[in-house]
């Protein structure tokens, strides 16, 4: 199937290639207006898995782009999952529930065989819940309430796995992880669970952002404090031991560590060469353009690509989805996210290429394998 897109300057874009995608299939229901989009990019390795992001300004091509992340995470993480996402553009006056189940309609026949669910931003278990109520079935979405069997995202799995690959790189570059300095962006479900495992872990997390700005301490913030902070008040910036900047800002700052950890292509043309960070961990989706990354490796700042670092959370969704425990969920993350993190560093040093180049070369391999037997 041919899928195209627009850029910025409305020239389309051709987005198929030899991986995908598959399936595009573009929701719409006026009585509730709906508009959503499931993209199935790869399906050789198994059932298309990825989360439905809940956005006001969620579009075809970021769904794409992240079904394909999904391919190569899948791909990578060795399990039998292809790459999916689904995308839907969020109401402030519709209630969420009711765009979940109206979505959850309208592809219930390619549930579970093609597509499976999981929660992204802007939605969460009870949102996975739903979906699976409405689809009929259990195995239709993962990332459910414990009370459904689920594996929920809010036990913290991809900001768990996140932190071991942030503990793995800094060894790799000779840094102590205790003296180096930490900034987050974004203090949702990843960002929250990102910092609290490095907090216990001795870190020196110095700026956190989300929406409403970045809250920065060059000696440190104190996380359990500024996560009831965020709970309470529902912002960083009402922090108090810190100086309150915009939220751009924080990619910016002088610090060792960066891990972008919510929105796409929030490191661009316009603040690459103002980013002083000499590590990147990306542990949201598609934080920059593979361009921008070439570019910042070429500086020397070393980087774990997302679909590497930011898995926990579909593994999560392996182990849910064959019914196994919590505790095997979070041994199995630090077992494949610290052994890909590591493989990938070594092999973009030993070749001289990128880290997404070393990642992409393993994934690659195992999709068009797979490809081949099918």
């Amino acid at each position: 199937m041919k899928f195209h897109s627009c850029n910025a300057h409305g020239e389309e874009i051709a987005l198929d290639d030899q991986w995908g995608p598959e399936k595009v299939v573009f929701v719409t229901d006026p009585k509730i207006r709906l508009s959503g989009t499931l993209v199935i990019d790869n399906t050789a390795l198994g059932p298309g898995k990825g989360g439905i992001r809940l956005q006001p300004d969620v579009t075809a091509d970021e769904v794409f782009r992240l079904a394909r992340a999904m391919t190569w995470k899948n791909a990578i993480s060795d399990l039998p999952f292809g790459g999916a996402k689904a995308g839907i553009i969020s109401r402030e006056d519709i209630d969420k529930g009711i765009l979940i189940r109206g979505f959850a309609r309208a592809i219930k026949r390619l549930v579970p065989e093609e597509y499976i669910a999981g929660p992204d931003m802007g939605t969460n278990e009870e949102d996975m819940a739903i979906f699976a109520d409405e689809i009929g079935m259990s195995k239709a979405s993962t990332g459910k309430p414990l009370r459904m069997g689920g594996l929920p995202h809010e036990l913290g799995s991809t900001g768990f796995g996140v932190a071991e690959s942030v503990v793995i790189t800094s060894k790799f570059a000779g840094v102590s992880l205790t003296n180096a300095s930490i900034a987050i962006e974004g203090f949702g479900n990843v960002g929250t669970f990102t910092a609290k495992f490095l907090n216990e872990k001795g870190a020196k997390i110095v700026a956190v952002s989300d929406s409403k700005g970045t809250i920065y301490n060059e000696n440190g913030l104190d996380i359990e404090k500024l996560l009831k902070t965020k709970k309470e008040l529902g912002a960083v910036t009402k922090y108090e031991a810190g100086k309150v900047l915009p939220t751009t800002a924080l990619f910016e700052l002088p610090i060792n560590i960066l891990i972008p950890g919510a929105r796409p292509d929030v490191i661009h043309d316009g603040n690459v060469d103002r980013i002083k960070a000499k590590i990147i961990v990306e542990a949201g989706n598609i934080p920059m353009r593979e361009n921008i990354e070439k570019q910042l490796s070429q500086r020397g700042v070393l980087i774990v690509p997302d679909f590497v670092a930011n898995a926990g959370g579909v593994i999560s969704s392996y182990v849910e989805f064959t019914g196994g425990t919590e505790q095997e969920m979070f041994h199995l993350i630090k077992e494949k996210i610290c052994k890909n993190t590591e493989i990938v560093l070594k092999t973009a040093e030993k070749e001289a290429i990128t880290t997404r180049e070393a990642a992409l070369i393993i994934a690659k391999e195992r999709v068009k394998k797979a490809m081949k037997s099918r």
